[in-house]
C-alpha cells in the first residue's frame, strides 16, 4: 500500500498505527531524509550490515539482509516520507515489490517530486496507492470532541477547520495554542474560539519548516500576497518578479484562484500568512501595503472591490485616503455583510471629512452590532455638528435609547433641510432601521414617512419604502410591509440595491404571511449574486431566513436545516437577520431532537449581542426545546430571558408565545398550556403570521384541545399554500378514527416530522382502546413507542398517555404536576381542588402504575 498526502495530513501517524504490534511479520522501518539521500541505500543503513558477496547483485545482496531481519516470519516494509529516498534505496523498495519478497507500507508527500522507481510503485500497479485528504469539516467536528471531551460550537469547528485546511498536524498545535491562550476554552456548555490564531514558537517552527529558505524576491512575493491576498497575478508580477511568483507556486506556497475573468493568488495555507506576517515588523508591513494601494490605484480600479481593497490597505498602511473612497469602500464592506470592517473604514471616512453618507452607514452598522446607542448619538450628531465618538459609555447608550424619540425628531427637523436628497435619504433609512431595531416603532415609522414625502428621486423613495416594509415587519404588520414593497416596485427606475432589498423582503413577507410555496419560486427566481447584491446588506441574510421559513412551513425540515446553515456560514457573525440557530433548533425539535435545538441555540447565543432583535427567537425555541425535554427549570428561566428580550417586536413575540405554551405543559398545567396556545393563536391570526397560526392551532390538537382548532385549520387551508397546512387540518379530523390517525402519522413520518408522526400513532392507539379492539391498540401503542423512541427525551401530552393509559385525563395532569415538584398543597391550588381530593387523586394514580412516589413517576414519565 502507499498512502499519499500533504504534510502534516496524518499518513506516518496512520501508517505506525496499522503496523505497530502485527501479527506474524517482522517490521522493518526507514526513513526518507534530505541528509541521508546523500548515501546510497542511506535510508536502510541500519539494517544492511556486512558486504556483499564477491558478483552479488547490491539489490539482492539488501533483499537478502531485510529477509534475514524476518527468520521464518513474513516480511514488511514500512517506508516514511518515500519521496525523499536516495535513488539506491528507492530502487531496492521497487526491488521488494516487483519480486515479491516483502510487504511494503510507504508513504509520500503528494505535492513533492518523486524518485522513478517511488512513482512506478503506484503506476506500474506494484501498490496500491490511497490518496489521504485533510479532514473535512464534519471530521474536524469529531476529531474535536473526542480531543477535547465535550461539545464544540458549530462555529468554533468551523473557524479551526479553515485555519487549519483539516490538516491533523496544524489542527493539533491550534487547539493546543488555543487552549494556552484562552482562546479555545468552554462557555455556555460548549467549547468555542475567540480571537485571532495563536502562534506557539512550535506551530510557528512547524510552518516556517513547510514555507523553507525564500530567497529575496521570493520573499516579497510571499508578504505582498500575505497582507493583500487574494492578489491578482498581472498586479503581483508588475510589482515583483514573474519567475519569483512562478517560484513560490512551483513549490505551493501559493496557489492560483479564479474570480470571474481574474485570476488571483493566495497562499497555501492559512497559516503561512500568520507566519509571513508575524516576521514583518511594523515600517515593513506598512511599506507592503502601500506598495498594494499604489499598484492596484494605478490599474483604475476597475472593479468595485478594488475600491474597496485599496481603500484597507491604505488606511492599514497610515498613508491619507480620499473620504470619499473611505465612504464607498464602508458601503461595499457592509453590502458584503463584514460589519467591524465597515465601521471601521466608516469612521475613518468621518475622520477624513466624509458627510452624511459615512455616517449612514456607521448608523446602520452601529445598529445590527447592538450598539444601537451610539447609533442613535452618531445619527443625532449630524443635525448639531458635535464631533462623533466611537463609543459611549452604558449610561450614555441607555440614555440614548430611552430618548429615542426626541432623538430622532431632533434629526429629522434640523438635519435635513442642509442636506441633498441623497443625504437625506440615506440619514432617514439609517435612522428609522435604528429606531426600529430599537423597538421604537412609531418614531421609525414617522422618519420613513416623512423621508418618503420629501424625496422626488425614485432610487431614493424606493429605498426609503423598503426600510418602511422593514419597520413593519418588525411590528408584525405584514400587510402594511407589503404596501410598502408594492410601493417600492412601483418607483422606476430603481436602483439594484433598492430591487435587491425589496426582492428578498417581498419573499420574506410571503413565507411567513402564508404563502411558503410563492415565496420558494420566488427565492428560486433570485440570484444571490445578481445585480446590485454586493451592495445590498440585508438582501441575501433576508432571503435565506426566508427561504428557512418556509421550508418549515412547507414540511421540509431537512431542507430549511441546509439552507440555516448556509446562514450560519455568512462571513459575520453579526448580520442584518440573525439567529440561524432559531431555525435548526425547530427543524431539530419537528425531527425530535430537543437535545440537538438546545445545542444549536447555544450556539447562536454565545454571539447575539445584546439589543439584537433576533436574540429573543433564539432564547425561545432553547425554552421550547429545554420544555420538551422535562428540564423546567432551565425552560423557566429561558422563557423569561426570552420575554424580555423579545417584548418590543411583534413578529420575534410570537415564538416567545409559542414556547410559553409548551413551558406550561412541561409543568403538567395542560389547561394553561391550552389558554396560553389559545393566545399564541390570537396574536399570529391578528398580526397576520399565518405560518406560525397554523402550528399555534396544530399544538392545540397536540394538547388534547382538537375541538377549539378543527374549523380554524379547515379555513386557514384555503389561506395557507402548501401540504403541511392540511395535514394539520387532517389530524384535527381524525381524532377517534384510528384508520385516518395511522395514515396521517405516515405522512408526517414521511416528511421527517417524527414528533408529530409519534404523537399522532398514539392518539391512533388511544382510539383503538377506547373502541375495545385491545390487539390493534397494542400493537399501534408499539410502533408509537418504536417512534417516539427516535424522539430521545421528549415528553408531550401524548406520549405521556401512551406511557399512561390507565389513567384518566384528570389523573395524568395530577401526576404530571406531581412530577414536575408540586406539593399536594400546591397542585390543589392549582386545580381549585381540595388537599385531599388532590392526594386522593394521586394515591389513586401510584395504583394503576405501580410506583409509589413522585420521583418514580417522573422517571415513568420520561418516556424513553
Amino acid at each position: 500500500m502507499m498512502i499519499a498526502g500533504a504534510a502534516g495530513v496524518g499518513k506516518s501517524r496512520l501508517a505506525a498505527q496499522a503496523v505497530a504490534g502485527l501479527p506474524g511479520y517482522a517490521v522493518v522501518h526507514a526513513l526518507g531524509t534530505e541528509t541521508a539521500a546523500a548515501i546510497p541505500f542511506g535510508a536502510f543503513a541500519h539494517v544492511l550490515t556486512g558486504p556483499p558477496r564477491s558478483g552479488e547483485n547490491l539489490l539482492r545482496w539488501a533483499a537478502r539482509h531485510l529477509r534475514g531481519q524476518a527468520g521464518r516470519r513474513g516480511l514488511l516494509v514500512s517506508v516514511d516520507d518515500a519521496q525523499r529516498l536516495d535513488q539506491a534505496s528507492a530502487a531496492l523498495v521497487h526491488y521488494l515489490a516487483e519480486s515479491g519478497e516483502a510487504q511494503l507500507l510507504v508513504t509520500v508527500r503528494s505535492e513533492e517530486p518523486q524518485p522513478a522507481p517511488v512513482t512506478a510503485l503506484w503506476k506500474d500497479e506494484l501498490l496500491r496507492r490511497i490518496e489521504l485528504p485533510p479532514l473535512t469539516v464534519a471530521e474536524v467536528g469529531q476529531v474535536l470532541e473526542a480531543a477535547l471531551g465535550g461539545e464544540v460550537a458549530a462555529r468554533t469547528v468551523r473557524q479551526l477547520a479553515g485555519m487549519s485546511e483539516g490538516n491533523v498536524l496544524y489542527l493539533r498545535e491550534l487547539v493546543h495554542a488555543g487552549r494556552d491562550s484562552g482562546c479555545l476554552a468552554e462557555r455556555g456548555g460548549a467549547w468555542r474560539w475567540r480571537g485571532e490564531p495563536a502562534m506557539t514558537t512550535r506551530l510557528r517552527e512547524l510552518v516556517g519548516d513547510r514555507i523553507g529558505h525564500l530567497d529575496q524576491d521570493e520573499r516579497e512575493v510571499l508578504e505582498l500576497v500575505a497582507f493583500g491576498e487574494p492578489v491578482g497575478i498581472e498586479l503581483l508580477t508588475a510589482l515583483t518578479s514573474a519567475r519569483a511568483v512562478e517560484r513560490v507556486e512551483a513549490r505551493g506556497l501559493v496557489v492560483t484562484v479564479t474570480d470571474g475573468r481574474r485570476e488571483n493568488l493566495r497562499l497555501g495555507h492559512p497559516l503561512y500568512g500568520e507566519v509571513i506576517r508575524g516576521d514583518c515588523g511594523t515600517l515593513r508591513t506598512r511599506r507592503r501595503l502601500r506598495t498594494l494601494a499604489e499598484g492596484l490605484e494605478a490599474t483604475g480600479l476597475r472593479r468595485h472591490e478594488d475600491g474597496l481593497r485599496a481603500a484597507v490597505w491604505r488606511l492599514d498602511s497610515g498613508s491619507p485616503a480620499d473620504p470619499a473612497q473611505l465612504t464607498s469602500a464602508a458601503r461595499l464592506a457592509w453590502g458584503r455583510q463584514d460589519p467591524r470592517l465597515a465601521a471601521r473604514l466608516a469612521r475613518a471616512a468621518m475622520d477624513a471629512g466624509a458627510g452624511v453618507g459615512a455616517v449612514a452607514v456607521l448608523g446602520e452598522v452601529l445598529t445590527v452590532l447592538g450598539e444601537t446607542g451610539p447609533a442613535l448619538s452618531a445619527l443625532s450628531a449630524v443635525s448639531v455638528s458635535v464631533p462623533l465618538s466611537s463609543s459611549a459609555s452604558a449610561e450614555a447608550e441607555a440614555e440614548a435609547e430611552a430618548e429615542a424619540e426626541a432623538a430622532g425628531a431632533l434629526a429629522v427637523a434640523g438635519a435635513w433641510a442642509s442636506m441633498t436628497e441623497g443625504e437625506r435619504a440615506q440619514h432617514a433609512c439609517s435612522l428609522g432601521m435604528n429606531l426600529a431595531w430599537a423597538g421604537a416603532d412609531a418614531e421609525a415609522c414617522r422618519v420613513l414617512d416623512a423621508a418618503v414625502a420629501t424625496l422626488t428621486e425614485p432610487g431614493w423613495r424606493q429605498e426609503a419604502y423598503v426600510y418602511r416594509a422593514v419597520a413593519d415587519c418588525f411590528a408584525g404588520r405584514m400587510g402594511g410591509a407589503a404596501e410598502s414593497l408594492s410601493e417600492a416596485r412601483a418607483c422606476a427606475p430603481g436602483t439594484a440595491r433598492g430591487l435587491a432589498h425589496a426582492a428578498a423582503l417581498r419573499t420574506w413577507v410571503d413565507a411567513y404571511t402564508g404563502r411558503p410555496e410563492r415565496a420558494l419560486a420566488a427565492a428560486g427566481r433570485t440570484a444571490e449574486d445578481g445585480p446590485g447584491r454586493e451592495e445590498s446588506a440585508h438582501a441575501l441574510p433576508t432571503l435565506l431566513d426566508a427561504l428557512c421559513a418556509a421550508q418549515l412551513f412547507c414540511g421540509r425540515p431537512e431542507e430549511a436545516a441546509r439552507t440555516a446553515e448556509r446562514g450560519m456560514e455568512l462571513p459575520a457573525a453579526e448580520l442584518p437577520v440573525t439567529g440561524f440557530a432559531a431555525h435548526l433548533a425547530m427543524a431539530a425539535r419537528l425531527r425530535g431532537d430537543a437535545a440537538e435545538a438546545v445545542r444549536r441555540c447555544g450556539d447562536d447565543l454565545a454571539r447575539l449581542p445584546e439589543r439584537e432583535p433576533y436574540l429573543g427567537r433564539c432564547l425561545a425555541e432553547q425554552a421550547h426545546a429545554f420544555a420538551l425535554l422535562g428540564r423546567l427549570g432551565e425552560a423557566t428561566r429561558a422563557l423569561a430571558e426570552a420575554e424580555e428580550a423579545a417584548a418590543r417586536w411583534a413578529f420575534t413575540r410570537q415564538h416567545v408565545l409559542s414556547a410559553a405554551v409548551w413551558v406550561a405543559a412541561a409543568a403538567g398545567d395542560v389547561a394553561g398550556a391550552v389558554r396560553r396556545c389559545l393566545a399564541a393563536a390570537e396574536h399570529a391570526e391578528r398580526h397576520e403570521l399565518r405560518g406560525h397560526l397554523m402550528f399555534a392551532l396544530h399544538d392545540l390538537v397536540r394538547l388534547g384541545a382538537a375541538p377549539a382548532a378543527v374549523e380554524r385549520l379547515r379555513e386557514l387551508t384555503s389561506l395557507v399554500e402548501g401540504p403541511l397546512v392540511r395535514l394539520f387540518a387532517r389530524h384535527a379530523r381524525a381524532l377517534g378514527d384510528p384508520a385516518e390517525l395511522r395514515e396521517v402519522a405516515g405522512e408526517f413520518e414521511r416528511l421527517g416530522l417524527l414528533l408529530y408522526a409519534a404523537e399522532a400513532t398514539a392518539h391512533e392507539a388511544a382510539a383503538y382502546r377506547e373502541a375495545g379492539r385491545g390487539t390493534l391498540a397494542r400493537g399501534a401503542r408499539t410502533r408509537a413507542w418504536a417512534l417516539a423512541r427516535v424522539c430521545s427525551g421528549i415528553s408531550t401530552p401524548a406520549l405521556i398517555e401512551l406511557a399512561t393509559p390507565e389513567l384518566t385525563p384528570r389523573q395524568r395532569e395530577i401526576v404530571q404536576l406531581a412530577a414536575s415538584g408540586l406539593t399536594n398543597r400546591q397542585i390543589a391550588d392549582r386545580l381549585m381542588l381540595s388537599t385531599r381530593t388532590a392526594a386522593n387523586h394521586l394515591q389513586a394514580a401510584y395504583d394503576k402504575l405501580g410506583v409509589n412516589d413522585r420521583t418514580q413517576v417522573a422517571r415513568l414519565l420520561t418516556v424513553l
